[in-house]
């Protein structure tokens, strides 16, 4: 591929589709998060109380 064949290639291709190409993964990725926050089980029902099994011993 020349130089030439090179800057026809790039300046054929459209500015808006160059920035989709950078953001759309990101995109997919956080509404990925998004949905799979949705589903998530909250394991802490009782809200972040230590349970006294855990706390150390002090004399």
């Amino acid at each position: 591929m020349s130089l030439v064949e090179l800057q026809l290639s790039v300046e054929s291709f459209p500015v808006w589709k160059a920035f989709l190409w950078c953001f759309y993964p990101i995109t997919v990725l956080v509404l990925i998060e998004l949905l799979l926050r949705t589903f998530d089980d909250d394991d802490d029902q009782d809200g972040g109380k230590l349970m006294p099994v855990f706390q150390r011993v002090s004399n």
